[in-house]
């Protein structure tokens, strides 16, 4: 849920006529309703800007999935490694069992997951991504294992310490967000981005100016032009109040 602060300075923007949008690594259906309750109707970059829509129709924009071949490789390598990820497809998310991170996920995020035994028999169609779920540390050697098995062909970065996820290749934040530009009168050169995560890094270099929040991920503060305050300190609503008195100014 977005703060009272955050949700007053986003409407604030939008006021202005400062386009507002969200880049996520979350599902479309369960980003949807964040951007809605903003009052934000545009474009939403999801799947780590696999996919982008359209919040208020849902229409699609662009989507580029991982190719199949390459999914069912990617699954076998993980489960060598002894895990099953979970497999997004036409905003749904399939998994070989139900656990209780499966089921947890679901009933919070209000969105489906349906099990369905083997996953590489059961995909048939190219898939948006894949993430695996691990404790973070257990998580680091199978990544390095992974990202050197699939370095060229699958774009793989952690967006929580216990989610590494894939994606096509060339598919990131950054990218999306330049599909949001395509589509709307914004371009890169006059966007802002804030992130924390490691899969925020090329969010934060594709955009005119990056900002990293809270506690980020150490990699951001490489690429990232300023630092603002975590959400206990509505550090994003103080940034975007900033920017609207420069925004008046002019």
């Amino acid at each position: 849920m977005l703060g009272d602060r955050t949700r007053a300075a986003i409407t604030a923007a939008r006021g202005a006529g400062i386009e507002v949008f969200i880049v996520t690594g979350r599902m479309f259906a369960s980003a949807r309703p964040y951007a809605l309750e903003a009052g934000l109707e545009g474009p939403i970059v999801c799947y780590q800007g696999a996919f982008v829509a359209e919040a208020s129709t849902g229409e699609e924009l662009h989507h580029e999935p991982i190719p199949v071949e390459l999914a069912h490789e990617a699954i076998e390598a993980i489960e060598s490694q002894g895990y099953s990820p979970n497999v997004y497809l036409d905003d749904i998310m399939y998994v070989a069992e139900h656990s209780e991170y499966s089921r947890r996920y679901s009933s919070f995020q209000h969105v489906d997951v349906e099990e369905v035994g083997d996953l590489v028999a059961f995909l048939d169609r190219d898939p948006t991504k894949l993430v695996l779920v691990a404790d973070p540390e257990e998580l680091q050697p199978v990544e390095d294992r992974l990202r050197e098995h699939f370095a060229g062909r699958l774009f793989i970065a952690r967006s929580l310490p216990h989610f590494l996820e894939f994606a096509a290749y060339g598919v990131t934040k950054g990218s999306g967000l330049a599909v949001v530009t395509e589509h709307t009168r914004v371009s890169l050169a006059e966007t802002v981005a804030f992130g924390d995560g490691e899969n925020d890094v090329e969010l934060l270099e594709a955009a005119a100016f990056g900002v990293a929040v809270g506690d980020a991920h150490p990699r951001l503060a490489a690429v990232a032009d300023w630092a603002c305050p975590g959400p206990e300190e509505q550090g994003v609503a103080s940034v975007i109040e900033a920017l609207l008195e420069a925004h008046d100014a002019d």
